[in-house]
């Protein structure tokens, strides 16, 4: 596979062989960042878990405190009252049967996070097939099904992501832009990691953060010493 000259420029500054520490993996990171757009900057976490098992699942949402940089579209399913303070705090779209028809026979997905009173989850529940693999089905866990929906839009809007597992028991995540900078990246940074310390089941024995990579889109991937995390 031929690299470009940028990308190769960039793995020159990186010892691949080196578990780098958190701090240094990001300054690292913003300086490998070499495209002309506004790359975004990603952290991903392999577990020591088995996400096969019920009890093993790691699963949950985290405001980041400087966002991700990225304009967030919302999408909410309600009605009455619930519906007019979800207009009032700014959602993209808002609707009932009508929104749940539009993307199932439209095939429309203009819209980055879904969120939903409990209500609604008989309508929605018929787009579990279609939402579910592109990650966008509410959650209550993720706090995307709530009566409180002004609250998950506007937590939606100010950068809140939600991490979960794959198959391989990897979570990836956005924590921002390059053009945020070392320091918002680490807050960034440690509010995510400090989320998914704090969701670690019960049931999983050894040494749970296996191994974390921090990669820019274009960029290679940096890897960060996972024993000093937790």
């Amino acid at each position: 596979m031929k690299f470009g000259k940028k990308y190769t420029d960039s793995v020159k500054l990186i010892d691949t062989s080196k578990l780098y520490d958190a701090g240094e993996a990001i300054d690292l990171v913003c300086q490998t960042s070499k495209a002309k757009f506004d790359e975004t900057i990603e952290l991903h976490i392999r577990l020591g878990v088995d996400s096969r098992h019920a009890d093993q699942q790691v699963r949950g949402a985290v405001v980041l405190p400087n966002g991700t940089g990225k304009t967030v579209r919302t999408l909410v399913f309600a009605k009455g009252d619930a519906a007019k303070a979800a207009a009032e705090a700014g959602a993209d779209y808002v609707g009932e049967a009508d929104l749940a028809e539009k993307i199932q026979k439209e095939n429309w997905f203009d819209f980055d996070v879904v969120i939903a009173t409990p209500d609604m989850m008989g309508v929605i529940g018929r787009l579990g097939k279609i939402l579910g693999p592109k990650g966008l089905m509410p959650n209550p866990k993720a706090g995307t099904v709530t009566m409180d929906v002004a609250r998950a839009v506007n937590e939606a809007k100010a950068g809140k992501i939600e991490y979960r597992l794959d198959k391989t028991n990897i979570i990836h995540c956005p924590i921002g832009k390059a053009s945020f900078g070392k320091d918002k990246l680490q807050e960034n940074f440690d509010t995510l990691v400090g989320a998914v310390i704090k969701a670690r089941p019960a049931a999983q024995k050894g040494q749970y953060i296996k191994s974390c990579v921090i990669a820019s889109t274009m960029g290679p991937g940096i890897k960060i010493n996972g024993s000093k995390l937790g």
